[in-house]
């Protein structure tokens, strides 16, 4: 029933897990950070830049499984620095101006890299 989605416009896992899990209907994806995919290196700018880099690779995920933004449920946003809230938000914005899935932001001590901001969401086919 678990399959495993990978895409290849999204950058390769860093470590032991998927780039995503489809069980039945919902797609479960690991949380994103601003690495281009083809170089495996964090994108330059700030947390602008990084917060766009990020949601292009949630797309990117998303569309390995034939899924897009408006399927996607909940999110969760790290970011390294609450300061950079606003600016996120705007980003984030832009890719859910309908109906927006739930989201939680937490603050964290650290990021993989040294990243300000990582997302993951859960997005269903229905």
């Amino acid at each position: 029933m678990k399959q495993i989605v990978l895409s290849e416009k999204a950058p390769a896992p860093i470590g032991p897990y998927s780039q995503a899990v489809q069980f039945k209907d919902i797609l479960f994806c690991s949380g994103q950070i601003a690495l281009d995919p083809i170089s495996g290196q964090v994108v330059p700018g700030g947390v602008k830049e990084q917060t766009e880099q990020v949601l292009k690779n949630i797309e990117a995920v998303l569309a390995a499984a034939h899924l897009q933004f408006f399927h996607i449920v909940k999110a969760t946003i790290f970011l390294t620095d609450m300061n950079d809230f606003g600016v996120v938000n705007e980003v984030y914005a832009k890719y859910f101006a309908k109906e927006p899935p739930a989201r939680s932001t937490v603050a964290v001590a650290g990021l993989p890299k040294g990243v300000k901001v990582e997302i993951e969401v859960i997005a269903c086919r229905q």
